[in-house]
This record gives C-alpha cells, sequence and structure tokens, in this order.
C-alpha cells in the first residue's frame, strides 16, 4: 500500500461512515467526515503524480479530521457507546492509516533528494 491508496481507502470510509451516521443520527454534523472525505478523495489525481502541494493539503486535511474525530468525538462516542462508538474508531484507524502512509511517502522522497 502507498499514501494514495491508503488517501482513498480513508476517503471512502469517511464518506460511507459519515453517510451512515448521517442517516442514522439525521444530524448535519455528520457531514463534516463526508466533506472531507470527498476533498480528500479530490487530492487523489495530484497524490498519483506525486504533487507536493497536494500531497500536503491531503497531509493537513487529514491531520485535522484525525484531531477532530480524537478530541471531540471520541470522548462523546466513548460515554454513548454502541455502533457510533465502532463508526468513529473505524474513521479514526483509517485517518491514522493514512498519516503513517503520508510520513511514510515523505521519507521516502526525502532520501531520494
Amino acid at each position: 500500500m502507498n499514501s494514495s491508496n491508503a488517501n482513498i481507502l480513508n476517503s471512502v470510509c469517511l464518506i460511507i461512515i459519515g453517510l451512515w451516521g448521517y442517516l442514522e443520527v439525521t444530524s448535519p454534523t455528520a457531514l463534516i467526515p463526508v466533506g472531507f472525505g470527498v476533498a480528500l478523495l479530490l487530492c487523489v489525481p495530484g497524490l498519483k503524480k506525486e504533487n507536493k502541494v497536494v500531497a500536503h493539503i491531503a497531509v493537513l486535511l487529514t491531520l485535522i479530521i484525525l484531531l477532530a474525530l480524537v478530541g471531540m468525538r471520541l470522548p462523546k462516542s466513548i460515554d454513548q457507546g454502541g455502533i457510533g462508538l465502532i463508526r468513529v474508531i473505524l474513521m479514526i484507524g483509517t485517518s491514522a492509516l493514512s498519516m503513517i502512509y503520508f510520513v511514510k511517502s515523505f521519507i521516502a522522497n526525502r532520501k531520494k533528494a
């Protein structure tokens, strides 16, 4: 797996799980991960071409959603429990995985230069 594939996995996960959460609770805030997922999906062509600006934008978006999920949504989901907690953990997991692959990619590119 590379950073582009990890980003696609994260994007799809954010979109699907965000829509699932919205359909379950009908809260507009459940669509925030969907927006981030769509934005990250739009970064895929640039990531495949190894565009540094697009890669940094994707990393920033991934970091923002990861911090929001961990800092704001996870504590509420832990209190509520249930399937919502599983959804949040899945989104955190794919976002963290994506960040790991972005960092590995940046390190590899730095060693090439």
